[in-house]
């Protein structure tokens, strides 16, 4: 299970979040409540979560304890384009696409997939289900790299704040069973 943190200033405004440590707003807070509710009667044998307290305090008004923290599961390292929009980068990068791209300073498309590949790993050693409470880049980049698609499939997933997205199986085979 795929849990996205909940708004944030910098998610409201579309401003790239990676490791700057911002705070859920008021709004996001009672979305992370209702996820709680949302998730009710659902046992997780495991869940991880980001260490960034956008992610943890998600999980907490989700009545979600977390069994561990994962620097894995922390967002995107956007490097020298935190903080900034995507019309913003564009004016001096007319074509830039951070899922090709990267980001200056920060992470490279490779760098996220490895991140991706050893979460994959230890969620599928787990004995039953797993919840990941994190960022909306690096869990769309998961659902990418669970369906063993190439990481930049994950630019083309859009996944809202406060959203849950399930990965599954069918029949031996990696799937996106259901998305925001």
């Amino acid at each position: 299970w795929l849990l996205r943190h909940a708004e944030t200033e910098w998610s409201r405004s579309g401003k790239h979040t990676g490791r700057t440590d911002i705070a859920l707003t008021d709004a996001g807070r009672e979305v992370a409540r209702e996820l709680g509710e949302r998730l009710a009667g659902q046992d997780f044998a495991v869940v991880l979560c980001s260490p960034l307290s956008r992610a943890r305090e998600t999980a907490q008004l989700a009545r979600l304890e977390c069994s561990g923290l994962r620097d894995d599961l922390l967002e995107w390292d956007y490097g020298e384009y935190e903080g900034l929009t995507t019309p913003e980068i564009r004016k001096d990068r007319p074509a830039w696409f951070l899922w090709h791209d990267g980001a200056p300073g920060g992470e490279m498309p490779h760098d996220v997939a490895v991140r991706c590949d050893r979460v994959i790993a230890e969620v599928r050693a787990a004995e039953g289900a797993v919840a990941l409470v994190a960022h909306g880049h690096i869990l769309r980049a998961l659902a990418a790299r669970w369906i063993d698609a190439p990481i930049d499939l994950g630019g083309r997933l859009h996944l809202g704040t406060g959203a849950v997205s399930v990965l599954a199986y069918e029949r031996e085979v990696a799937v996106i069973s259901r998305w925001n």
